[in-house]
């Protein structure tokens, strides 16, 4: 009965409070929104200046190869003095330089090499650069050698099959760890706000007074915050699947189980900050700094974790999100893969009992 009462509170005092339900339902949209479009890894059009010493069949055929990929968006300038000049006003993130005799050594059946410059400062699209046009001049290079009747016999051939994500969308595991990191967001900053005002109105202090237990009143601001959590995941999935097009191949039932024990988790951490800072402003100040931006920065949701000095690697043990990005992609990309989701789904447990235990 005390905890029913204490429910139908918090549930009222939610309904007059339009801040929590923008927390749990405006803020994923925007988030998603913003990065869902705004960040990616694929680089499509690149900008590249296209030079030939001596311009031919052959070199015109090269041009037609790179205007057709999808990846490259070659220019032709006169010489080098002014691909060069684009190059550092970074018109361009390329410059690929055919010598003059590059026609004729092809048609000798000799070593015809391409002079391809790169701006550097950019170091991940200087190396998607170099891979976009070396494939496009292999892929060039295999077709007309087919078409002259000469047969290409490597000894090694090399047949790639990528799995889960085959057509290597960085939106498609983008989107499952953005989700984690916004759900981290949302769930520290209802519980903390909204648990640090009631100390400073004093409401709080009022309540621990009456005959209702210390669990009764933890229960009773957790469970509801916990539906407004659940329905602000509901509709990010809903939005990665319809909007982004991204693949869910796992069971629903088991992405509610591990988005529950982390959610729970989230909200067990926002009620950590509200006890130890008792004032909304360093309550949510103490929440970006302490959950958003580990998950942003340290949870493989970008940033690959084996990349990391050592230090940091042990530190992403102590941080949910961690555990969340990689059920997310595994349930969304790959299936019900359970000997990713029993472990991951057992450190988020222990995580929601700790944080929760913590802030009795």
């Amino acid at each position: 009965m005390r905890l029913g009462g204490l429910l139908r509170k918090e549930f009222l005092q939610i309904a007059r409070d339009p801040s929590s339900i923008a927390i749990a339902f405006v803020l994923p949209v925007v988030l998603l929104l913003l990065f869902g479009y705004g960040v990616s890894l694929d680089a499509r059009h690149v900008p590249i200046a296209f030079v030939t010493d001596a311009p031919g069949v052959q070199t015109a055929s090269l041009l037609g190869a790179m205007r057709h990929s999808p990846y490259l968006k070659p220019e032709v300038m006169a010489d080098m003095a002014g691909a060069r000049t684009a190059l550092l006003a970074r018109r361009v993130a390329g410059i690929v330089h055919l010598p003059g005799d590059f026609g004729t050594r092809l048609l000798q059946r000799r070593q015809a090499p391409i002079q391809l410059l790169v701006n550097g400062v950019d170091a991940n699209q200087a190396r998607l650069v170099e891979g976009y046009v070396t494939g496009t001049w292999q892929t060039w290079l295999a077709a007309r050698t087919a078409a002259s009747g000469q047969a290409l016999q490597p000894p090694v051939t090399l047949v790639p099959r990528i799995w889960f994500n085959s057509e290597l969308r960085s939106r498609n595991y983008l989107v499952p760890g953005l989700i984690a990191v916004i759900m981290t967001l949302i769930g520290a900053l209802l519980t903390a706000l909204v648990m640090a005002r009631e100390w400073e109105r004093g409401t709080l202090e009022a309540l621990l007074i009456t005959p209702v237990t210390v669990r009764e009143i933890l229960l009773g601001k957790l469970l509801p915050y916990f539906v407004l959590g659940m329905g602000g995941m509901a509709l990010s999935v809903a939005m990665a699947v319809w909007l982004f097009q991204v693949p869910l191949r796992g069971s629903l039932w088991v992405l509610f189980i591990v988005s529950a024990l982390f959610l729970f988790a989230a909200l067990g951490m926002g009620l950590l900050i509200s006890v130890l800072t008792r004032n909304q402003f360093v309550a949510g100040l103490v929440a970006i700094i302490t959950a958003f931006l580990p998950a942003f920065i340290l949870s493989g949701f970008i940033f690959d974790i084996g990349s990391m000095p050592a230090p940091l690697q042990w530190l992403t043990y102590l941080i949910a999100a961690r555990y969340f990005v990689t059920l997310l992609q595994t349930l969304f990309l790959a299936g019900d893969i359970w000997a990713v989701i029993i472990p991951n789904a057992l450190a988020l447990l222990l995580m929601a009992c700790l944080f929760i235990g913590m802030s009795r």
